[in-house]
């Protein structure tokens, strides 16, 4: 998902420059920020399209931060914590927190919620446009895919898996990403679930069934 702006606010400069690594090995521009006020002075000035805020800072914590970006801004927000209390979840969530993530956390982790915080604010609310790709034509808005014109019928899950690889053709996704993206935070389904969807999926792409591709020990890609 190029093109996007991250904003890190956290007062460790470790953590930063880790987030910073993860992020930019999958090619988001990011910027820094030390603390909840330092942020607030940086955000007009670098418009980020996300900000990834630890709860824990001094002068300002990330709660605090939060609700004095939402009071005149809807930038997303995901929330970084020690503390996995389900109180400071329920409370991250309610002040207008998009996602929380308790460290320590996987790479893997923070960006497929990064992308799926990104995807649910700013693709779907463009869902009106047509994706075309090779043979390829999906329409979000219709919830309709066709391939040289010929119309496929999808389930739910097998358009979004469809969708999100074409979107991000060349890419790699774990089974463990596409877990989170497709089936969402809340799911109880498994990697033998995520196989199954992607065999149905190709049957129904017939002769174009090997443009998505087994990258084995590792998970799927779709190349055109």
């Amino acid at each position: 998902m190029i093109g996007y702006t991250i904003m890190i606010v956290d007062d460790e400069s470790q953590m930063r420059e880790l987030v910073r690594t993860f992020l930019e090995a999958e090619h988001y521009h990011v910027v820094e920020a030390t603390d909840g006020v330092h942020a607030l002075d940086q955000i007009n000035k670098t418009s980020p399209d996300l900000l990834i805020v630890d709860v824990m800072m001094p002068y300002m914590d990330g709660f605090q931060f939060a609700e004095e970006v939402k009071r005149s801004s809807s930038i997303p927000i995901i929330f970084l914590s020690a503390k996995g209390d389900e109180w400071d979840r329920v409370k991250g969530l309610r002040i207008g927190g998009d996602d929380y993530i308790v460290k320590p956390f996987l790479p893997a982790e923070l960006v497929a919620r990064v992308e799926s915080v990104l995807r649910r604010t700013y693709q779907n609310a463009n869902t009106n446009h047509l994706l075309k790709v090779g043979p390829f034509v999906i329409d979000s808005a219709a919830h309709t895919a066709t391939v040289n014109g010929n119309s496929l019928s999808l389930t739910l899950k097998e358009f979004r898996l469809l969708h999100l690889l074409l979107t991000n053709r060349g890419r790699v996704y774990t089974r463990e990403q596409l877990l989170e993206l497709i089936w969402d935070e809340n799911h109880k389904s498994t990697d033998r679930t995520v196989d199954t969807h992607i065999k149905t999926l190709r049957l129904k792409l017939g002769e174009y069934a090997s443009v998505i591709e087994t990258v084995w020990g590792v998970g799927y890609k779709l190349e055109v």
